[in-house]
């Protein structure tokens, strides 16, 4: 079976998708719309809430609530209640935006940063440099910044077995990895080949140790790479912005996806009411539990 459809959510920018085991529910942001879901994969239950700034991440807290990444913060939410500051990400850098962000295997919230490329109205703004960083936030509001700000546009955040930290550039259509030892990130080194479809968004790891990356910006796929960086497959998905992905439902053997309609014309999204939809893919494989903030 091929990908399928499961939620026209319209998102301007979906993004940060996590699956819930406790509620099997899957979580997700809409950075444009500045809204967050919940979808109720028993019963198809769908919950949005407003949030007070750009949501550009989300990911589970250990006490049942959520860890949420705004434009220019950290802030931790009970679903429906207020967003509560824990840390500042780059209070030098206004004109930074959080981006990518994702609770790690030690119990922190990572998250990646860029310039911003939103008005305050969601509609795109012209970039002009790269000053984006990888910043790790613990359960303090602790921020420890673990690389230089290069990036153009940090996303991708996964953590391997064998003590590997992989991420991606956006703007470099570039999938790195670094050495993840003792709370630090060494030794920056390309992680795979750039493929000429589209650029890297977001991504999860199977149980096999395979990179699942979503090929953003018009490459309408899913790329499948093997533990050490060789591409194994690719997917064709009914979207031309995939921006997130990961496993869940039972046995965490499906594989959902968010998408984008960010920068598309009203008549393209007319012929292609899809764009910014959440879809699922049977990948024949499982995937991981999230890890949990906190």
């Amino acid at each position: 079976m091929g990908p399928r459809l499961i939620f026209a959510a319209a998102d301007v920018v979906g993004e940060s998708a996590v699956y819930d085991e406790r509620r099997d529910a899957l979580v997700w942001v809409d950075i444009g719309g500045k809204r967050i879901h919940r979808l109720y994969l028993s019963g198809s239950r769908h919950e949005v809430w407003p949030a007070p700034d750009f949501p550009t991440s989300i990911g589970l807290r250990a006490d049942g609530g959520a860890v949420v990444g705004l434009r220019d913060r950290v802030a931790l939410w009970d679903f429906g209640g207020e967003f509560r500051t824990l840390a500042i990400v780059e209070p030098d850098l206004p004109d930074n935006r959080l981006n990518e962000g994702r609770v790690g295997p030690d119990g922190a919230f990572w998250a990646g940063t860029m310039q911003n490329n939103l008005e305050p109205d969601g509609a795109p703004k012209a970039m002009t440099r790269d000053s984006g960083a990888i910043y790790r936030i613990d359960g303090e509001g602790r921020v420890s910044q673990l690389t230089p700000r290069e990036f153009g546009i940090a996303n991708t955040m996964a953590w391997t077995d064998d003590e590997r930290f992989l991420t991606a550039d956006t703007t470099r259509n570039a999938i790195y990895a670094y050495d993840f030892r003792a709370g630090a990130l060494l030794n920056k080194r390309l992680f795979a080949t750039p493929l000429d479809r589209g650029a890297p968004d977001g991504s999860c790891l199977d149980t096999d140790g395979f990179l699942w990356n979503c090929r953003v910006a018009g490459g309408a796929c899913l790329a499948r790479f093997r533990p050490h960086g060789e591409l194994d497959r690719l997917v064709e998905l009914p979207c031309t912005w995939p921006t997130s992905c990961v496993f869940g439902g039972p046995g965490f053997a499906t594989l959902y996806v968010t998408s984008a309609r960010f920068t598309m014309t009203a008549e393209h999204i007319a012929a292609h009411p899809e764009e910014g939809a959440l879809f699922a893919v049977d990948a024949s494989t499982h995937g991981r539990p999230e890890h949990r903030f906190g």
